[in-house]
């Protein structure tokens, strides 16, 4: 028996990149090699030079056609084997191998946005909800919408195997988040666009779209982030490593703010739990902070960070690059 390989990548769209996906069938007990497509449909080549080539990377079960069936992330590589230049993973290993011996863990939460006929879930048509209060972590018919295929979704990623960690309402009518972590990079990025995968495609069994947009709506409504998690073995064991970390973060806000998801500037505006984007503060428990630090790392004097600033349309890969090469190289230093 042969069984279907889903295949995933990440195109080239700018400013924020698709996911891709096609099957290949493959003879049982063989493992997913080595593919191609056509890089002229996906802004990754030109037509007179078109072919990239697919990498496995990561690879789990298929939790929606179940049986031998295998979800496939990929990398996309020139066809001389090196990283295509959207290919943002390979920076990444080199910085989570550079800085294995401080042990950085990641747990990403992802926020999204649920869309029905190009207005998020639940909104009336012409109209809106109610102001915003009783949605976060909400209970009940007229405060929750999508709930559906939030179950059929972590469900999914359960049955994957990937390290999902929890799902919530946020505080916008339609808007979600889950969670994965804490794992290690490049892992816990390439299980996030495993993630993002099953999800846009369970919401298509439900006639439902969805958005990783950063503010789907203007107003007085929050946005869409990926709060990112963040400790080392130093960070895990001293405050003082905690502090390390969120000053030289500080010291590097523009590189990380300019790589942390386009149109951060309409999310980070000093309003609804967030810093504004052209100032960096840190600060115990406050969601109003770049960077937070929770209570109960300040009370134990140990533990991890959240850099709140990243948007929810963020490349994981950078993202986390960006955060190992900043606090690892200071904490090594």
């Amino acid at each position: 028996m042969s069984y279907r390989a889903e295949y995933i990548w990440i195109d080239g769209t700018e400013p924020t990149p698709l996911l891709r996906s096609k099957t290949k069938i493959i003879p049982s007990g063989e493992e997913p090699g080595i593919w191609g497509f056509d890089g002229s449909s996906t802004n990754q080549a030109p037509g007179s030079a078109s072919d990239c080539v697919l990498r496995p990377v990561f690879v789990c079960p298929d939790p929606i056609r179940g049986g031998d069936d295998k979800l496939v992330m990929c990398e996309v590589l020139l066809t001389d084997f090196t990283p295509h230049p959207t290919n943002t993973r390979a920076a990444c290993v080199a910085a989570a191998e550079k800085y294995a011996d401080q042990e950085p863990l990641f747990g990403i939460e992802q926020e999204y946005t649920f869309l029905k006929d190009g207005r998020p879930l639940g909104w009336p048509q012409g109209g809106f909800p109610g102001p915003q209060g009783p949605y976060y972590c909400g209970v009940g018919a007229d405060e929750i919408w999508g709930r559906d295929i939030v179950e059929a979704h972590t469900k999914a990623c359960m049955d994957a195997g990937l390290h999902i960690s929890g799902t919530n309402a946020e505080v916008m009518m339609g808007q979600w988040e889950f969670q994965i972590g804490p794992v290690a990079p490049p892992q816990v990025a390439d299980e996030l666009y495993v993630a993002r995968w099953l999800l846009y495609r369970i919401a298509e069994d439900f006639d439902v779209a969805v958005t990783i947009d950063p503010k789907p709506m203007p107003g007085d409504w929050n946005g869409a982030g990926a709060h990112t998690n963040f400790s080392t073995n130093k960070m895990r064991e001293s405050y003082d490593a905690i502090i390390t970390a969120c000053e030289a973060l500080g010291k590097n806000a523009t590189e990380h703010i300019e790589n942390y998801g386009a149109g951060v500037e309409r999310r980070l505006t000093g309003l609804h739990e967030t810093a504004p984007w052209t100032e960096f503060s840190y600060g115990v428990s406050d969601r109003g902070a770049s960077v937070r630090i929770p209570w109960q790392v300040e009370k134990e004097g140990k533990g991890y960070i959240e850099d709140r600033r990243p948007n929810a349309n963020c490349d994981p890969y950078t993202v986390t690059r960006l955060i190992v090469e900043t606090c690892c190289g200071a904490l090594a230093s």
